[in-house]
């Protein structure tokens, strides 16, 4: 089995514990930083539309409809994507990302933002990016937040390269391990331009005990059209 297709296994094997551990609060910088760094980080701009490119179990969706905002998620997993259904905040569709990325519309749009929460872990994300430039209104933004490549290298060699998701201490029942593509500072800046976006601003939310990043969440916009828009530039 290729790394791609453990990954998209991973998260319908372990769509339970995940919807559990998510609403529970499990994940401790989750629940101290991240989540509230990138509703914050959208917010910003003010959108009126989101699309949550693999949005998990809703939570995001749930917590933007609550500030009024219209909000679209899809998601590899099918298991996934019933728990967001039954929990509402939004719209949601079972799209597996070489699918989206070879017919964008798929998505619907046009979209005042795009976010992709913890859920750009394949080694080839370009070309689902650079698909979603086409249901991205002008001045639109893609946001994008992953785990900070310096405080997630860990043990590891700070390259790019495949790792392993065990879920060790994030609770019960988690079925599989998640294969990853772990990302260094300068791979994430190749597939924003490879993808192209301009990225427009760089956060590093700080876990608040090691006051180290807990997180780092990219801003960007789209190349071909640096036109004053929601987001800054």
């Amino acid at each position: 089995m290729s790394h791609e297709d453990a990954l998209v296994r991973s998260w319908s094997r372990n769509a339970e514990a995940w919807t559990r551990t998510v609403r529970e609060g499990g994940i401790e910088s989750r629940r101290l930083v991240t989540d509230a760094a990138i509703v914050r980080a959208v917010l910003e701009g003010r959108p009126e539309r989101v699309l949550d490119v693999g949005c998990g179990e809703g939570w995001l969706a749930r917590a933007l409809a609550e500030q009024g905002i219209g909000v679209v998620g899809i998601d590899v997993s099918p298991e996934l994507v019933d728990a967001a259904q039954r929990a509402g905040g939004g719209e949601f569709h079972a799209v597996s990302y070489d699918a989206l990325a070879a017919d964008p519309s798929l998505a619907g749009g046009e979209y005042d933002a795009v976010v992709c929460n913890f859920s750009l872990l394949d080694e080839h994300p370009v070309p689902l990016l650079a698909a979603l430039r086409r249901v991205l209104r002008a001045g639109g933004a893609l946001l994008i937040q992953t785990v900070h490549p310096w405080t997630a290298a860990g043990e590891g060699p700070y390259e790019d390269g495949w790792r392993t998701e065990t879920f060790a201490g994030f609770g019960e029942g988690f079925a599989a391990p998640m294969p990853w593509y772990y990302r260094t500072l300068a791979s994430w800046m190749d597939v924003v331009s490879a993808a192209g976006y301009v990225l427009a601003d760089l956060r590093e939310p700080l876990h608040p005990t090691p006051g180290r990043p807990a997180s780092l969440i990219l801003t960007c916009v789209m190349q071909m059209t640096l036109l004053p828009g929601k987001y800054p530039v």
